[in-house]
């Protein structure tokens, strides 16, 4: 099992190597411990994702990233976004539909 700083320079260096992709540039980056979602993005640029974000399959760990930086370009989940979503993150709906059930069982572990 890796540890905490492991898994946050893992989300860290997958979080750099998307927003050379993508073409943004997050102000800040926060991995931390979050309980209710995998990922956030505010509207001044900070990301903030969830350390056991790292535990996940590395496809879910590509949708959440490339999700919450795809909000620096486009601020909602539109018909762009979601476009921007299939081209650069073929198959993203079926994490999409995941993403919840795979919250529920990731953030038991912690309680």
């Amino acid at each position: 099992m890796r540890t905490r700083d492991e898994s946050r320079q893992s989300i860290l260096d997958r979080v750099d190597n998307w927003a050379q992709t993508l073409g943004v540039r997050p102000r800040v980056v926060r991995v931390q411990r979050m309980t209710r979602k995998w990922g956030s993005c505010s509207t001044s640029g900070i990301i903030t994702l969830a350390i056991d974000l790292a535990d996940q399959e590395p496809g879910f760990q590509d949708f959440v990233i490339a999700h919450e930086l795809l909000h620096l370009r486009v601020p909602n989940h539109g018909k762009l976004f979601r476009a921007l979503m299939t081209v650069h993150v073929p198959g993203w709906t079926k994490y999409h539909a995941a993403r919840k059930r795979l919250a529920y069982v990731s953030k038991c572990m912690f309680d």
